[in-house]
């Protein structure tokens, strides 16, 4: 069974992605082997928070374990005004006790990690021996942060860069999560597919918050998921299209801050370091997002 360590930085998309694994770790279809979490939409502790508070809802306890504070060189920016003041949309999970000996869960055999936050806790690890997805990036596409930069890269631009030096990735950049979207109708559906599952019950005012920040920039009454979209493609869940690249972040403080470039014709005569997914199957997405919330929240009947 594939062993799975997923590191977020637990806002609403964030929890989606986690619903998604904890209902594969709960049908037994990959061994979810824990939660890591670092500062972006939220601080790291707050997202470790999110995290068990996500986990126990959808009946599932893996180890959870806050990870680095601070970007490597910058002050910390979080995003309230897209996922709430704790991170989770108009819900106020329960304080609870947290783990802060997060490098004790990346000395675990895995067989893939998922980094759906900064890559601040990556960059700190240094070499990584499993398969690397990575959310981040807008590559040849506009950015969501600034006119060329995508959130995660913009919030520790030299964490992003130093993973990239170090390691490869299959990336999913902005221009391809943003297209996986759910929007009142789609929800209901998911929500009614997950049936009893507890997690049902918090997605409305989870996804709320996250639908009136999109309408409010111009996106419609809808939800740009992100993290999940991530987390299958890691998996081999949905079809994908790849070209390989290398991979380069902007790390200066001025107006380039986070940008991400990706050579695709060798400009720079440096081996390849990404898989950087250039296409998604989007139907087949939701697909699989309702397959698993049916067999997940048929769990919970018995």
């Amino acid at each position: 069974m594939v062993r799975i360590l997923l590191d977020c930085d637990t806002g609403i998309d964030d929890a989606l992605a986690l619903m998604y694994l904890a209902g594969l770790h709960r049908l037994g279809e990959i061994e979810l082997v824990g939660v890591t979490t670092t500062a972006g939409n939220t601080s790291a502790t707050q997202a470790a928070i999110n995290s068990h508070f996500v986990l126990a809802a959808c009946g599932v306890t893996v180890p959870v374990a806050v990870g680095e504070n601070m970007p490597m060189m910058l002050d910390l920016v979080t995003t309230p005004e897209t996922h709430g003041i704790y991170g989770l949309g108009y819900l106020i999970p329960e304080p609870c006790d947290v783990d802060f000996h997060w490098m004790r869960l990346w000395e675990e055999d895995v067989d893939k990690l998922i980094v759906t936050g900064p890559a601040t806790n990556a960059a700190a690890w240094g070499r990584i021996n499993a398969d690397v997805t990575l959310m981040g990036g807008a590559y040849n596409y506009p950015g969501n942060t600034t006119p060329t930069a995508e959130w995660n890269s913009w919030v520790d631009p030299h964490a992003a860069k130093s993973f990239f030096q170090f390691n490869s990735a299959t990336v999913c950049s902005l221009g391809v999560t943003e297209r996986f979207t759910l929007d009142p109708g789609s929800l209901a559906e998911v929500i009614s597919a997950l049936g009893p599952a507890p997690i049902a019950t918090f997605l409305p005012e989870m996804l709320r918050f996250y639908f009136e920040f999109h309408q409010a920039h111009g996106e419609g009454y809808l939800a740009q998921i992100h993290d999940l979209i991530t987390c299958m493609v890691a998996l081999g869940k949905v079809p994908v299209i790849t070209r390989p690249a290398t991979i380069d972040v902007e790390a200066s403080t001025g107006w380039l801050r986070g940008t991400t470039v990706a050579d695709l014709k060798n400009h720079w005569h440096r081996p390849p370091n990404a898989q950087l997914v250039t296409d998604v199957d989007i139907p087949a997405a939701h697909r699989e997002l309702l397959r698993v919330c049916e067999l997940f929240g048929a769990t919970f009947r018995y």
